[in-house]
């Protein structure tokens, strides 16, 4: 296996694993201001204990975060020199500006959530709820404008061999930066509330702290039918776009082979890169067309269309893309049949209901997952969209047995801080929602 390719799975796991904890750290931080606000408007003790439990949590999965992303703003300097070369002055400006604005805000008042209960006012303690929401979300911001570059780049111009930033605003604003920006947050959103919704379910079933377990579900449901609706607009604006700006993405997230007019949509099958076909394929007479263009009619570009060697491989970016959006359909289900049972006055009573709620909690995780590679193998060939291909990004002088080496020991590590991450969790779920000081 050559340098590239271990590169590439070596960046793969390190941000796969990473992207676990932001996904959830912006559900828990939206969960934590909405019960801080709760208890500042009702002084009810409950909603206090309630958000000191999901505040624990919060720091669990920070803590994780941290400690994953670091490995991230590493690799770019061992794993991809040339390509920090070439576009680092454009792609580090976003990340420092995470470090400098977003992330000592998130971390400073984080520390007043953890530590800083009894110290504070209420109103302080808000605050503080806020701006870690605030800056976890501001985080968010700076990473999809600089994977968003990466997509859709724009604002630069091409001097000396290197990138130079030259429209601050229209790189930063690039073309696809706040479509995927909504799209990742909403998701971030349905992540925290299924996962809360979840260990609530689970406190019910075993009917402990029926009280918080009753206040956490309550909220989450409502949170996760709202978002898992939203979704479907976000994901069709997100769709549109990539369509328009990234057409052969588009294209082999639907294995269209031929360009055509009244193109269909595929909803399941097999495709054989090799053949150009699709064996056992479901798919919708002219839908692709009318979702993309509102014309039944238009026109869809295929990979046919496109060079050979501009063209991301079929397979993984083709089930990537629909079990993302198989997935995101479940979630819209599961929230409406929440929603019905929470106006019928049952939610808490339907036992079946509550362990779909139990085993559903990892589901918004994969389905992030899943669109991160969709949308990260689907731009192959390329680093930089058009602009660098990632086989001439990779650092020149780091051997591939290296690189190896540090991929196996990364899995090692990973691994064990997994295996952390879910134990101190459990531990914390297992003592439960408590009235305690901090």
């Amino acid at each position: 296996m050559d340098v590239v390719m271990l590169s590439r799975i070596q960046f793969g796991l390190a941000a796969g694993v990473h992207f676990i904890f932001p996904s959830l750290t912006l559900g828990l931080t939206l969960l934590v201001l909405l019960l801080e606000y709760k208890f500042y408007k009702t002084n009810d003790e409950l909603f206090k204990t309630v958000s000191s439990f999901f505040i624990k949590m919060l720091g669990l999965v920070f803590a994780l975060g941290v400690a994953t992303g670091i490995v991230l703003e590493f690799s770019f300097g061992t794993n991809w020199a040339e390509y920090s070369r070439m576009v680092g002055d454009i792609f580090g400006a976003p990340l420092a500006a995470e470090g400098i604005f977003a992330f000592f805000m998130e971390s400073v008042f984080l520390g007043v959530l953890l530590f800083g209960r009894n110290k504070v006012s209420k109103k302080v303690y808000l605050l503080s709820a806020f701006l870690v929401f605030f800056g976890s979300h501001l985080s968010g911001l700076w990473i999809i404008i600089a994977n968003s570059w990466m997509q859709t780049p724009a604002g630069f111009a091409i001097e000396g061999g290197r990138a130079v930033l030259t429209d601050f605003f229209a790189a930063a604003f690039n073309p696809s930066t706040l479509v995927r920006y909504a799209h990742v947050i909403i998701a971030g959103w349905i992540s925290g509330s299924l996962f809360a919704a979840g260990v609530a379910a689970w406190y019910l079933i075993k009917q402990q702290h029926t009280k918080e377990a009753q206040t956490i579900l309550k909220t989450a449901i409502i949170i996760f039918c709202i978002m898992s609706l939203v979704q479907f607009v976000s994901g069709h604006i997100h769709s549109v776009q990539v369509t328009n700006l990234q057409p052969e993405k588009m294209a082999t997230f639907e294995a269209l082979w031929e360009t055509q007019k009244g193109a269909p949509m595929s909803i399941i099958g097999i495709p054989v890169e090799s053949e150009k076909k699709t064996y056992f394929e479901i798919k919708i007479p002219k839908l692709l067309s009318l979702l993309a263009y509102f014309d039944p009619d238009a026109e869809v570009k295929g990979r046919d269309a496109f060079p050979e060697d501009e063209l991301p491989p079929v397979l993984l970016p083709y089930f990537s893309y629909h079990i993302m959006i198989g997935l995101g359909s479940l979630f819209a289900l599961i929230s409406l049949i929440g929603l019905f049972l929470l106006l019928r006055k049952k939610l808490f009573d339907a036992k079946w209901f509550l362990y779909v709620l139990v085993f559903a909690i990892p589901l918004p995780i994969i389905a992030n997952e899943f669109g991160w590679i969709a949308a990260e193998v689907g731009r192959q060939p390329w680093a930089v969209y058009k602009v660098l291909k990632t086989v001439d990004a990779v650092s020149t002088v780091v051997p591939a047995t290296h690189v190896l080496l540090s991929l196996i020991i990364l899995s090692f590590i990973y691994l064990l801080l997994v295996i952390l991450f879910i134990t101190i969790l459990l531990k914390i779920i297992k003592k439960g929602p408590q009235a305690e000081s901090y």
